[in-house]
């Protein structure tokens, strides 16, 4: 290099400044530090970093601009046995990399340890066989940029695969498909705003690897759940050549979001990383600081605690593993935009010592940020270690994926009976686990699918998982489905199954969306997207886990009928409530009354009865004691929701109380229509599964 600056400990990573690139990496085991510079051809230039900061290794190179493939390599003690793995014929990727170019090819160089002998170092050069971090130009022009900033209470989340949504469409040119700039494309952003969804929640983008024993095997980690740069977009989703492309294009994408009115929230993955377990790959962290990065058992170091089923768990103990999470949480809201996350197995990163602790240093840092305290936050509240499922559990200006939700709606509507008490709880936003420490309904997203488990189609199409694709002999994936195929195992021409399962999708759809709390649809459920009864597809990427397109000329009732739900829940302030519902026994009559079907209120017998399987709920508008956010009183029409889990016609007496003596269907799952469906006096009949939802109509 003709000049070498001192350069900056901060900020960490590659920072390009208009005249040159100031490069800085954290290690505290670091013994000697050379920064690697690759040209166009891939010849490599190792630059010595003297400069040593509180552990801050730092240089500043003049001349060095966007577009520049570096690494590191990492001098240092190699004692395995003691957790230290500094292993200088390992090129390691910049932790804080805002770009990353290249994939892993998997042989013995992508390794610290000599397969022969793990207690000695594998000397072969891993430069060829790794991915590269890439310096970027952070200029972008977000000038036309509004964020949507959606109150909880009026969002609804759309949970998709940002190459699975596009990779099939066909309005998209095939160069954009499966990519940041497909998903901007408005043929999609369209269909999500006719659904009426607020927000699109992308499975992980941050860069990942694709294991050893799935590429053998000619699969990927099609999910992504395994982040290796917790920087930088992931490049296989770009469609712009160069991986500092794959920043811009995602910008882009965001800013398009944006101008449509839909938030963005990101699936993040900062429990893990894709270096796995003490058997695993040496590709950045583990090179850099071992001890630092990763919980290591106390007494045998050379071993990763694993609270997340992958091989290891980052180190929250560790101030520098803190502030990597902390930086890399406020790029992504301040230089990307973003307006939240879904925290992957977020019950570990509350893990101090051994057990999940809610007073811990992350969700300590969270609360006081003045960034990430004012975007969403949705927890996945556990993980696989003991303890670790904290439904419930999380500060009150969280959000949590409410697994029991998804277990309460799904076993109702599979025939399990005698839960009738379980499902009024879970419909009104789950106040016995989100109450206490005055949370509110938005605490609790209820899901009924997502990307882990069986589709919406699936759900009714099969009791049994079908996973044989994954070449784990149907091993792999969760038994505890709490599905019903209606009597048939898979498909049908049967046309009494067929009407069956339609009205089972439409009575899922119609809880889901109808249920006080943050709903969350997964990727084409709103037109039977299938995958053959997979319920664990993390390695299929192909036309079994991507959207099939052609289905929304199949279903076009389907698709109307979610348009529908979410356009009656905007409509209706009532079901989509910021405060808690109050019952029958406060003084004023309170704002929600349960009913029987002979019209009579739910007693406690009938609560607890164990063959029950109907649920009226009365919603009175005219007494929510809530503002709206001008100041406004919130009122609303008095609506009633009847859910009839049964299989035997039932006659519903409504209420009459002289002033409502008619009720007008609002929806009915019964009727494969977007539309009312008319209005109805003193009774209503269900043909059992079904849901109904009625406005009264004064006389």
């Amino acid at each position: 290099m003709e000049e070498i600056w001192p350069g900056s400990p901060t900020p960490l990573g590659a920072s390009f400044d208009g005249r040159g690139t100031n490069f800085s990496i954290f290690s505290s085991v670091a013994q000697r530090v050379e920064l690697c510079l690759f040209d166009e051809s891939g010849d490599e230039t190792r630059v010595e970093v003297e400069e040593v900061d509180a552990h801050h290794w730092h240089v500043h190179l003049p001349g060095v601009g966007p577009g520049t493939n570096y690494g590191y390599r990492v001098h240092g003690r190699w004692d395995p046995s003691a957790g230290l793995w500094c292993n200088p014929a390992k090129l390691l990727l910049d932790p804080y990399a805002r770009a990353i170019a290249g994939d892993v090819e998997w042989g013995p160089a992508c390794f610290g340890y000599r397969f022969e002998d793990p207690d000695e170092p594998e000397p072969t050069d891993s430069a060829p066989a790794v991915p590269r971090s890439v310096v970027v130009n952070p200029w972008f022009d977000w000038s036309g940029d509004r964020r949507p900033n959606r109150p909880m209470d009026e969002t609804v989340i759309y949970e998709l695969h940002v190459k699975g949504m596009t990779a099939s469409h066909p309005d998209i040119p095939e160069s954009r498909r499966g990519t940041y700039s497909g998903l901007g494309h408005p043929a999609v952003v369209e269909h999500l705003v006719g659904l009426g969804v607020t927000a699109v929640e992308l499975q992980p983008v941050h860069h990942f690897v694709h294991d050893a024993h799935l590429v053998e095997r000619g699969l990927s980690n099609y999910w992504g759940y395994n982040s290796i740069g917790y920087f930088a977009p992931h490049s296989g989703y770009s469609s712009a050549p160069g991986a500092e492309g794959a920043v811009a294009e995602f910008k882009e994408m965001v800013l398009a979001l944006h101008e449509a009115g839909l938030e963005v929230i990101l699936d993040v993955v900062y429990n893990h990383t894709g270096e796995g377990n003490h058997l695993g790959p040496t590709l950045s962290m583990r090179g850099i600081d071992n001890p630092a990065y990763y919980r290591l058992f106390d007494d045998d170091p050379r071993c990763y605690l694993d609270f997340t089923g992958t091989g290891n768990s980052m180190n929250m103990r560790h101030p520098h593993v803190l502030q990597l999470i902390m930086d890399s949480l406020r790029y992504w809201v301040s230089e990307m935009h973003v307006d939240g996350f879904r925290f992957d197995l977020a019950a570990t990163l509350a893990r101090e010592l051994y057990e999940v602790d809610r007073l811990s240093a992350f969700l300590d840092l969270i609360q006081q940020d003045p960034v990430l305290s004012e975007v969403k936050l949705i927890a996945e509240p556990w993980d696989v270690g003991e303890g670790g499922y904290q439904v419930g559990n999380f500060p009150p200006y969280w959000s949590e994926w409410n697994g029991k939700y998804r277990d309460t709606v799904r076993s109702l509507w599979s025939g399990t009976r005698g839960i009738v008490g379980e499902t009024a709880t879970r419909w009104a936003g789950s106040s016995d686990l989100y109450r206490e420490d005055r949370g509110s309904p938005t605490c609790s997203v209820n899901f009924v699918t997502a990307h882990d488990g069986f589709t919406l189609s699936d759900l009714v199409t099969y009791d049994h998982k079908h996973n044989e694709a994954n070449g784990e002999e149907n091993r792999d994936g969760t038994d505890d489905n709490r599905s019903w195929n209606c009597g048939v195992e898979g498909p049908t021409e049967v046309p009494e199954v067929l009407a069956l399962r339609d009205r089972q999708v439409r009575n899922l759809l119609a809880t889901l969306l109808l249920s006080e709390g943050v709903p969350m649809l997964s990727m084409g459920d709103e037109m039977r997207r299938t995958q053959g009864g997979n319920n664990n597809a993390y390695c299929q990427d192909s036309q079994l886990t991507w959207m099939d397109w052609d289905l929304a000329d199949e279903h076009p009732d389907l698709i109307a009928f979610v348009r529908r739900l979410t356009a009656i829940r905007a409509e209706h302030p009532a079901l989509r409530r910021r405060r808690w519902l109050r019952g029958p026994e406060e003084p004023d009559g309170g704002d929600v009354s349960w009913w029987r079907p002979d019209g009579q209120p739910m007693s406690e017998d009938h609560w607890w009865d164990p063959d029950g399987v109907h649920l009226g709920i009365m919603l009175d508008g005219a007494s929510i004691r809530e503002r709206s956010r001008r100041g406004q009183p919130i009122t609303d029409d008095r609506l009633l929701l009847l859910i009839d889990a049964g299989d035997e016609p039932t006659g519903w007496t409504l209420p009459n109380d002289g002033i409502v003596r008619r009720w007008e269907v609002l929806l009915d799952t019964g009727v494969p229509s977007e539309e009312p469906t008319g209005v109805v006096d003193s009774v209503f009949w269900t043909d059992g599964r079904r849901v109904v939802l009625l406005r009264a109509v004064e006389s």
